[in-house]
């Protein structure tokens, strides 16, 4: 299975950036553990604060990975562009929050990315990648 695990914008802060909401794992060392749990998998990872390059790397993905895991920060609340490529692509996409989005600021309870997803995981930290990597194998 090949896989491509999509982080948007401020992600690569992650293990500085609010610490008490995403811990203090760098993104990197989320990545690798990603990748030793999917040993037998496929895996690649993408990370971007430009909006245009998210949506380039989903429709690059379209014919070359069984799922993109998407993890696009801020922009699940706003992009337009991003829900866009989502739904003109034939490779499903998992959105993933590692936070619980439900339990903070209300804007965080709408996503704009949701309806065009073929799932949705949030809560579980880095888990919530694993998760969603999983859902493929269903």
């Amino acid at each position: 299975m090949k896989l491509l695990f999509l982080n948007g914008v401020n992600l690569n802060l992650t293990g500085k950036r609010e610490p008490g909401v995403y811990g203090t794992e760098t993104l990197e060392s989320i990545n690798r553990d990603i990748a030793a749990h999917f040993a037998e998998d496929e895996c690649s990872f993408y990370q971007s604060n430009l909006e245009g390059e998210i949506c380039t790397a989903i429709q690059n993905a379209d014919g070359v990975y069984d799922g993109i895991i998407l993890n696009a920060g801020a922009f699940t609340h706003y992009s337009y562009a991003i829900r866009d490529a989502i739904a003109s692509v034939s490779v499903p996409v998992v959105e993933v929050h590692m936070s619980n989005v439900h339990s903070r600021e209300e804007f965080r309870n709408k996503s704009v990315l949701s309806e065009v997803c073929k799932g949705v995981i949030c809560g579980f930290g880095k888990n919530s990648y694993i998760l969603a990597g999983e859902s493929f194998k269903l």
